[in-house]
């Protein structure tokens, strides 16, 4: 499975989100400028992490965007599924049961190996929750003063 820059730029967003919002808004030109990243890019992203309920946007002075609810309830693979799609790496028809039916399903064995990498990468991203990612960006990048979420 090869994510694109979506999930990947949009994760970046969402863990700075998390550990610099506190109470308030993060706005997108500080998330631009600490994560390096374009802010049209971001706001096409944020976007999407908009429609899934994810985060909110607020309008006006100290505007911005905020979770929508506490980080240690947003898993990775919710904000991977709203801004990737499905994660799973192989478009198997007889797995997910869409589409037009697979001529190889009653003696095809490689499902099987197909449906626990399906499995085990929904598991491991939905057990990996957002404050986690703060909390590690915190270790490795940030002095013992400075709490700010650093650039991933």
């Amino acid at each position: 499975m090869k994510l694109s820059t979506k999930g990947r730029y949009g994760l970046r967003a969402m863990v700075d989100i998390a550990g610099n919002g506190g109470e308030g808004a993060v706005s997108i030109s500080s998330i631009a400028q600490r994560q390096n990243l374009s802010e049209s890019y971001l706001e096409q992203l944020m976007s999407l992490l908009r429609k899934a309920g994810i985060i909110e946007s607020v309008r006006g002075a100290g505007g911005g965007y905020r979770l929508a609810r506490p980080p240690q309830s947003i898993s990775v693979g919710e904000v991977l599924r709203a801004l990737e799609g499905d994660l799973n790496p192989v478009e198997c028809s007889a797995l997910l049961g869409v589409g037009e039916p697979c001529a190889a399903e009653d003696t095809c064995v490689t499902k099987y190996v197909w449906q626990r990498i399906n499995e085990s990468i929904s598991r491991t991203v939905d057990e990996i929750m957002l404050d986690q990612l703060v909390e590690e960006s915190r270790k490795n990048c940030c002095s013992g003063t400075d709490k700010r979420v650093c650039r991933n």
